[in-house]
């Protein structure tokens, strides 16, 4: 599902099921040690999947710690996005020299909860997800714009250290393609970048490699 909509070069690894015993490096235990089961559970496997896509570049199996804002730590020359949702793990990586960042996110197709609107989307933004639903009703527009915009910020942080936040970039879609843009309202590397999306089995996923 996430590999479709990466371009060639960047490594996709998904389950929709949890490994019955995925194996952990200390460290990395020792970082859910107090966390419930279902976390520890969705921890493990993304490691899990992590390190079979690091082998497909040619990589020994490392431990993938968290860095500056609870980021992976990738090992060096490789660039790399983890995420998780009920019923849904998927990782990408890809050599740095392929890519630039690279940001996946995937949710449950559902709308988003009453009032979370209102802080992701602007009110431009609100009106073009209004036009989308009349046009698409069957896609939650609102839940694939967090989407889009969770991409960026898995793009953005890494890069530059900086937080950013859900109104300092501003998405457009084009439904007819599967792809989005994101405008960066605020100073850093990028002015503009493209994504794509897929909504399927009730799960919606996004993707930016830039």
């Amino acid at each position: 599902m996430i590999e479709s909509i990466l371009p060639a070069g960047v490594r996709a690894v998904e389950t929709r099921t949890d490994p019955a015993d995925p194996t952990l490096f200390p460290e990395e235990a020792e970082l859910v040690a107090r966390a419930v089961p279902r976390r520890r559970a969705e921890f493990a496997t993304v490691r899990h999947l992590a390190r079979r896509g690091l082998a497909e570049l040619g990589h020994p199996p490392v431990p993938i710690l968290r860095g500056h804002r609870g980021a992976p730590v990738w090992p060096d020359g490789v660039v790399g996005s983890m995420t998780h949702c009920q019923g849904y793990r998927a990782v990408a990586v890809a050599p740095a020299g392929v890519v630039g960042g690279l940001g996946i996110d995937a949710e449950v197709h559902e709308p988003l909860p009453d009032g979370v609107s209102r802080l992701v989307a602007s009110d431009a933004e609100r009106d073009h997800l209004d036009d989308l639903a009349g046009r698409e009703p069957a896609v939650h527009w609102d839940r694939l714009l967090f989407c889009a915009k969770e991409c960026m910020y898995k793009v953005w942080s890494p890069r530059t250290g900086e937080w950013l936040g859900f109104l300092d970039a501003a998405v457009s879609f084009t439904p007819d393609d599967a792809r989005f843009t994101v405008r960066l309202l605020v100073p850093g590397p990028w002015t503009e970048v493209s994504g794509r999306f897929r909504v399927e089995d009730g799960i919606v996923v996004a993707a930016i490699a830039v």
